[in-house]
Order: structure tokens, then C-alpha cells, then sequence
């Protein structure tokens, strides 16, 4: 059974950082990663992926702020997100694709899927 479990999430004050982790019970390097979040009352959107390859795309409202990264060794995930601000809240959520992926594609759609960790941000 694939399982990713994110963690990492926490409560924190705008213009803070904090990086989240999605850990692999499988072998990933054949998998496309991607991170979505959904904040209360919002759709869930894709906000960064990177491929088998390592090339990473973000979304227009997080380009600057967040890093996607991974660690093949340990089957890690990771989302580094700097100058946090309030509409940053949301649950975050790491999903896999065999090959090739992007984050439009529907979270649902992926092969896997995390549970999410909360990030809450305050002004």
C-alpha cells in the first residue's frame, strides 16, 4: 500500500517560514510530485511540482516564495515556503504521478494522495 505523509505544518507569523515534508512509503524517483493546499472555503489547487527529472514548475501566486524539492534517498518530498502570508493558510497536501505530472492536473486524478498538514498564518 503507497501511503505519503506530510508533516510540518504549523502556526506561524506572516513573513515566517517553514518548510513541509511528504515522506514516501515507496520508491518515488519514477514519480512526478506535486504539492496542492486548500484554503477554507476555496478549491484545492496545485501550487508547485517537480518531475522525475528534477524540473520544478510553481503557480503565479507562489513563484518567488515557495520551493519544491526532493530527496530520492530518503523518499522525501519537501515544500520550502518563505514570507508567509495570511491567504498562505491552508491545508497542505503532497500528491504522486508515475512520470509525468503538473499541478493543474485535478488532485484527485493523482496517483496518490497525502491527508495534509495545516499551515495557519497570522498578521
Amino acid at each position: 500500500q503507497v501511503q505519503l505523509v506530510e508533516s510540518g505544518g504549523d502556526s506561524v507569523q506572516a513573513g515566517g517560514s517553514l518548510r513541509l515534508s511528504c515522506a514516501a512509503r515507496y520508491t518515488f524517483r519514477h514519480y512526478c510530485m506535486a504539492w496542492f493546499r486548500q484554503a477554507p472555503g476555496k478549491e484545492r489547487e496545485g501550487v508547485a511540482s517537480i518531475q522525475t527529472d528534477d524540473r520544478t514548475s510553481y503557480a503565479d501566486s507562489v513563484k518567488g516564495r515557495f520551493t519544491i524539492s526532493k530527496d530520492n534517498a530518503k523518499n522525501t518530498l519537501y515544500l520550502q515556503i518563505n514570507s508567509l502570508k495570511p491567504e498562505d493558510t491552508a491545508m497542505y497536501y503532497c500528491a504522486a504521478e508515475l512520470g509525468a505530472c503538473t499541478f493543474y492536473t485535478s488532485f484527485a486524478a493523482f496517483d496518490y494522495r497525502g491527508q495534509g498538514t495545516q499551515v495557519t498564518v497570522s498578521s
